[in-house]
């Protein structure tokens, strides 16, 4: 009875074919009604290794679609690609940048890119055995990188918000236009934590410390989705990179990295645990090493690490990181042993496609086990199930036009640009500026377009990015503004400091726009991961963004000298740095008479910055990360281990500003702090924040704590929680901090997490070097 019973059910599922009185079987896989484990067993059930590795590979996708005019299809080598390697994901397909050749004239709009994603996936369904459709993965650090996309300040100003809700919105936005392009994982957030700003890539990261890269990281997931797939508006959020990628031996992108396996635990391992637990679904590894094991080679990390976090989703290689077991670390000796190495490390995807092709003849000669094939096609196939691409693997490119680049959006990107502002400089209150002035706009970033997005931008309409000029001349008009470029960011051949000096002359304030610049131009050569090289042929700007280190931190080309210049005009000068890393600001900290950084601000950033000059917005912003008075201080992040480092002969220990620092043009005043010892490991501290000054104004309050006695060496201070406040002037609010067992644990020399009884300072602030409050507790086991 119960074999009819099942028979019945069946039949009743599958419907009558024609006008038969049979029915067809469903098949498991193919059964909605099931679960996504249910059907992932059964499909890996039914696939050949061959296609079974071919779910682990991930090339390069712009190359699989072709454009004609207003209409896309799929390429020829996307049919061979399916026919040869039955490819179930592609990289970037929608990526836009001289590497891959791909412009605003031969590029994909949204919807056509839509359209594309639709025709791919088309092809790979209906032209594969078992019907499986492919994931789309598009790097998404600060917006999409797809023509028309809204591009976002990059990760170092996303950090300066100091803003989790706001960072939330925005990772719900990026998820959204990816997916409705058709895409389905999100390359970013950046957390590597970074100590050295000569590293290039230093922009995509979230800063120094682990406590606020996890905290805002963990908010642009959960606005990403938190793991939900099910919504169609929610990505896959791939975490980069997996580990300590950001303190590689002199600053030299994927050089070694030296640290302990307690530090790893410490401080660069919280950020991404924080991340996955808020939903993040995949991990990628880095180009580098830890003492001595490649990342993209390490068991302990992909396989135990991400276990004991019961990571449920899948881990990408860095593009080509697998061939760089063999050709960068010389681990390998053959591109099947990088790829055996890598696979038994636990990583599941090859992002490049070259390595994992050999694992076919590496399972059929014994060299590896099928059932680690298995597993990694299983977490990869898992997630196609849940995000429901089996049922509804296409998207509506008319959607995409309304969606993409909307203007919820575009009012987010300058709404986080303005929070990314940070003032660091005020003398004599200069600042915000008087609307009848005479302006005198000058500096290299003043009107570069390019020069606001940073790297991993695809090229936009130039209609659609507002740059530090045309922000100040929106709100004041062109008749009050003179402009003169006055020099490049490295160029020495374009010099106008004598007109740049006439045109202060004739003004009442400067406003004087300098830095540095990610922005990658058609004369930039590129190496295979996409990464730039360092070329002295031409006169780029570019002297940030990835694989371009520095060696140290001054302005290029003749900028000191157009600042010097028009200091000399005696008129008062705002200085604004538009840069990818902390450069060297010494002299203009003693110079002008207000010095801001913006980072790359993104598409909205002029509107924003202009808005701050003006007081339309009072600067919130906070920085995420030390600026050094010089190189020979680095590292000089703010929570190093005891003791406090003592001054150099010539120079002091400590950064020109520090980590959390930043200034309003109002005042705030901190009072009455109380703590309250609820239980031995939950304490909450409260105090009072006053707006004392003349304007309405947001306000990061910050608590950090010290261990005063511990088995093992700890910070000096470490940040715990923090909160941005809005306060009307002259309003005051109670803030409220609760710490529990995690704020007070430490790892300990058996690399084991607990909790220590015993004396802990509490320290309440604006910033790691301006504590306002104090409170000494102790902490005790029962």
């Amino acid at each position: 009875m119960k074999k009819i019973g099942l028979f019945l059910a069946l039949v009743i599922v599958s419907g009558f074919v024609g006008n038969s009185a049979f029915a067809q079987v469903v098949i498991k896989y193919k059964d909605a009604r099931l679960s996504s484990d249910e059907r992932t067993a059964d499909l890996l059930s039914r696939m050949t290794l061959e296609e079974k590795l071919g779910q682990l590979l991930c090339p390069l996708g712009w190359e699989m679609y072709e454009k004609n005019g207003t209409t896309v299809t799929h390429s020829k080598k996307f049919e061979q690609l399916i026919k040869d390697q039955h490819v179930g994901m592609l990289w970037a397909t929608f990526r836009a940048d001289p590497w891959t050749k791909k412009t605003l004239e031969n590029g994909l709009n949204p919807a056509l890119a839509a359209s594309a994603a639709n025709a791919m996936q088309r092809y790979a369904i209906d032209n594969s055995r078992l019907g499986i459709p492919i994931f789309l993965a598009e790097e998404a650090p600060h917006g999409h990188m797809a023509i028309g996309a809204t591009v976002f300040p990059t990760g170092i100003g996303q950090a300066s918000t100091w803003n989790p809700s706001l960072l939330e919105k925005m990772g719900k936005a990026i998820a959204s236009e990816v997916r409705s392009q058709g895409g389905h994982i999100a390359y970013g957030p950046v957390l590597d934590l970074t100590l050295d700003p000569r590293w290039s890539r230093v922009e995509e990261s979230m800063g120094e410390d682990p406590v606020l890269s996890g905290v805002l990281g963990a908010a642009i997931v959960k606005g990403a989705g938190a793991g939900d797939i099910t919504n169609k508006e929610h990505v896959i959020s791939t975490l980069k990179h997996f580990i300590a990628y950001g303190v590689s031996e002199g600053g030299h992108n994927g050089n070694a990295v030296h640290i302990g396996n307690r530090l790893l635990h410490e401080k660069y391992l919280p950020p991404f645990e924080r991340a996955i637990k808020a939903g993040a679904l995949s991990v990628m590894t880095a180009y580098n090493s830890v003492d001595g094991i490649p990342s993209t080679a390490n068991k302990y990390l992909f396989t135990d690490v991400l276990d004991q976090w019961k990571f449920r989703g899948f881990s990408v290689s860095d593009l080509i990181s697998i061939d760089g077991l063999m050709g960068n670390h010389h681990v390998a000796s053959s591109i099947q042993d990088a790829a055996i190495l890598a696979a038994t490390a636990g990583v599941s995807v090859d992002l490049g496609s070259n390595a994992y092709p050999h694992l076919i003849s590496a399972v059929r000669q014994g060299l590896i086990n099928e059932s680690i094939i298995d597993s990694a096609v299983y977490r990869v196939i898992r997630l196609k199930f849940e995000m429901g691409l089996f049922e509804n693997p296409y998207v509506v490119p008319e959607k995409a036009t309304l969606k993409v680049r909307n203007t919820e959006h575009r009012e987010l990107a300058k709404r986080v640009a303005s929070e990314s502002i940070i003032l660091l400089e005020n003398k004599r209150n200069i600042l915000p500026l008087n609307k009848k002035q005479k302006i005198a706009v000058i500096g290299p970033n003043a009107d570069n377009q390019y020069n606001m997005l940073g790297d991993y931008t695809a090229p936009q309409d130039p209609e659609k990015i507002t740059t530090v000029l045309e922000g100040i001349k929106a709100i004041v008009g062109d008749e009050q503004v003179e402009y003169v470029k006055g020099c490049a960011i490295r160029d020495t051949n374009l010099i106008q400091i004598k007109e740049a000096m006439d045109a202060a002359k004739r003004a009442d304030v400067i406003v004087a726009v300098v830095g540095g610049s990610s922005a990658r131009d058609f004369k930039t050569k590129y190496i295979e991961t996409g990464a730039a090289i360092a070329d002295d042929a031409g006169p780029s700007d570019m002297e940030s963004g990835e694989g371009f280190d520095r060696a140290t931190l001054d302005l290029l080309g003749k900028q000191m000298e157009l600042l010097q210049a028009l200091k000399t005009v005696g008129k008062p000068m705002i200085v604004i740095y538009i840069q990818g890393r902390p450069l060297n600001m010494n002299w203009v900290h003693e110079n002008a008479e207000a010095l801001l950084t913006a980072w790359y601000p993104g598409e909205e950033g002029g509107a924003a910055i202009a808005d701050v000059l003006f007081g339309n917005y009072n600067p919130s912003g906070r920085l995420p990360i030390s600026i050094p008075r010089s190189v020979g201080q680095i590292p000089v992040y703010y929570n190093k281990s005891n003791p406090q480092g003592h001054n150099y002969v010539e120079l002091t220990a400590q950064p020109l500003y520090s980590f959390g620092y930043g200034l309003s043009y109002t005042q705030y005043e901190y009072k009455d702090i109380i703590v309250t010892q609820h239980a031995p490991f939950d304490v909450e501290v409260s105090f009072t924040l006053k707006n004392c000054g003349e304007y309405d104004g947001e306000e990061v309050a910050q608590l950090y704590l010290r261990d005063e006695v511990a088995s093992v060496v700890q910070p000096v201070k470490q940040l715990k929680h923090f909160e941005k406040v809005f306060l009307k002037k002259g309003e005051e609010k109670q803030i409220n901090f609760r710490l529990n067992n995690d704020d007070f644990s430490i790892i300990n020399k058996d690399i084991k997490r607990c909790v220590e009884p015993g004396d802990f300072t509490l320290m309440v602030g604006s910033a790691s070097d301006h504590i306002k409050l104090t409170k000494k507790i102790t902490i005790t086991s029962k």
